[in-house]
């Protein structure tokens, strides 16, 4: 199942707020005409005057995810997670990334996290529930491989789970 990267709505709100908004809504605007690499370098540059910023960090994590560089959205959502625990969606992306790439037991991990620290974080609970279904996938084709007689009841779940599985588009 393919996991699809998140979009730059939340990149929006985080350009109305006051720490570098100039530059978060220079980059949004260079996204969103298309000049993705440009945006990021724009938050790059941003970062380099100002490291600690929250809202240039998480924004610049999420165009990596965007662009495809999984392995530096991942260094820059783990940071986040580390240098503020208490938010939830650096925990919710981590999750995505890991669940791309198949980690399904961090990413589980990583969604419990977020909402512990959300209970109410409704994108982390959908993700949550994607990561779950593809879980019970999993468990059910170990118990296929290691059964000596698999039977109807088995097969049958893992064609129902598989056809859910599908279905499902975890996302940010």
């Amino acid at each position: 199942m393919r996991l699809p990267l998140p979009t730059l709505a939340l990149l929006g709100a985080l350009a109305s707020l006051p720490a570098q908004a100039t530059d978060l809504a220079t980059a949004q605007r260079l996204w969103l005409a298309g000049q993705k690499t440009q945006a990021a370098e724009q938050i790059e540059q941003a970062l380099a005057r100002s490291p600690d910023d929250l809202q240039l960090r998480f924004a610049l994590g999420v165009m990596k995810m965007e662009l495809g560089d999984r392995t530096r959205a991942r260094t820059i959502f783990t940071r986040l997670t580390q240098d503020f625990p208490d938010l939830a969606d650096p925990y919710n992306n981590l999750a995505v990334l890991h669940a791309a790439a198949g980690e399904l037991d961090e990413a589980r991990a990583a969604l419990e996290q977020a909402l512990r620290v959300q209970p109410d974080h409704a994108q982390a609970q959908e993700n949550l529930g994607d990561v779950l279904v593809r879980l019970a996938l999993r468990a059910y084709q170990r118990a296929q491989k290691v059964s000596l007689a698999p039977g109807d009841a088995l097969a049958g779940k893992i064609s129902r789970t598989l056809a859910l599985t599908r279905d499902l588009t975890p996302t940010r």
